[in-house]
């Protein structure tokens, strides 16, 4: 009787197994096991997103416009690094702003070819960020560790071939779940529960890669940190002990400012994110660590967010250029307003007409068009 008992539950069981199994295909058919958000928080996501985006877009294309448009800096090494971290940003705020409000606030499901590509132009997008910091640590390592030979070492083409290779490996990481490195809809064990259609192998593989790109950032910037502070202890052996020991203190604490900046901003943006999709590797994750991790996916958008001022305004060469080329469209626009007035078709009194002088402006407008015209 109890072995009837045992093996009558065993088959309830079974059988209530293969029934939630439907369920649960079900529920994820469209993709709504992912949409994991309320309302309160899609309202508070939605409002990051729609103000850290665009502000993104436009702080990298501002820099990227300066380095563009400005000739000393585009053929720079360091600047072309700082212009392609740039064009990483402005991908990354393009692509990771539409897509996560598209799939988290309006709840749209796309077939698996169309979300795999959008998922990649942002796996793309923020692994080029990654890596363009990386190029731009060993850009000022090689600065500060072999100056005399800087320039032999960095020229523009050995830079423009890191950039080509950086697009490479980004694009082919970036396209390996279109070519199949997936897993079938569904919260089954080997795909995640953060992204639909991935795989944990592939998840750990980006993860690890993204880390390794961090930690040798992070490396990279305290052997100039070192290198500075043995160069500057030597030159206080040289020099003054008062005088030399203040512009040791001056030079320490500035590299330790920038330092500690580039160090906080990492590891605040990318730490968060990167944990949950390890965790996400290892173990089984709750709804609530979902919702977790969704917020933690926009501190990626604020680091592309940062990035021009951490890296590119504190520049004072294109500070420089900025404000080159802030005095040229004040100019151009005084110009502009200049010949509207003299272009005026409203009759003026004969006694005054006279007595009116050209503004220097307009003086100036006609000096250009004479210059340009010969």
């Amino acid at each position: 009787m109890e072995e009837w008992e045992v093996a009558a539950s065993l088959g309830l069981t079974q059988v209530e197994e293969n029934a939630s199994a439907p369920l649960v295909n079900r529920s994820c058919e469209h993709l709504e096991c992912y949409m994991v958000l309320i309302a309160a928080e899609k309202t508070a996501i939605g409002s990051i997103c729609f103000l850290a985006g665009p502000i993104t877009l436009l702080e990298n294309a501002l820099i990227l416009g300066l380095i563009v448009a400005t000739a000393s800096l585009r053929h720079h090494p360091s600047y072309l690094f700082i212009g392609n971290l740039a064009l990483a940003d402005v991908f990354a705020s393009c692509f990771f702003t539409t897509s996560f409000l598209d799939f988290h606030l309006f709840r749209r499901s796309d077939s698996p070819t169309a979300y795999l590509f959008k998922l990649g132009g942002v796996t793309m997008a923020f692994t080029n960020s990654v890596g363009s910091l990386l190029l731009t640590a060993l850009d000022r390592y090689l600065c500060i560790h072999w100056p005399s030979s800087y320039k032999v070492l960095l020229t523009r083409r050995r830079a423009l071939l890191g950039l080509l290779s950086l697009w490479s490996a980004t694009v082919f990481i970036s396209s390996l779940p279109l070519m199949g490195w997936t897993c079938p809809t569904g919260l089954a064990s080997p795909c995640s529960r953060l992204f639909p259609y991935i795989s944990r192998g592939y998840l750990a593989c980006w993860t690890s890669f993204i880390l390794v790109l961090l930690a040798l950032i992070l490396g990279a910037y305290v052997l100039i940190l070192w290198k500075a502070h043995r160069h500057e202890a030597s030159m206080s052996i040289l020099q003054g002990a008062a005088r030399a020991g203040h512009v040791r203190m001056r030079m320490d604490i500035r590299l330790a400012r920038t330092f500690s900046l580039i160090m906080l901003t990492l590891v605040g943006c990318w730490l968060p994110a990167l944990s949950f999709m390890l965790a996400d590797v290892a173990v089984v994750l709750t709804r609530t660590q979902q919702r977790a991790f969704a917020f933690c996916s926009t501190l990626c958008l604020l680091n592309s967010a940062i990035n021009p001022l951490l890296y590119a305004l504190r520049c004072r060469e294109l500070r420089l250029a900025l404000l080159h080329q802030l005095k040229v469209l004040s100019q151009a626009a005084r110009c502009q307003k200049a010949t509207a007035v003299n272009l005026d078709p409203r009759p003026r009194s004969t006694e005054n007409y006279s007595t009116i002088e050209m503004p220097r402006s307009t003086q100036f407008c006609s000096v250009l068009e004479t210059m340009d015209k010969q």
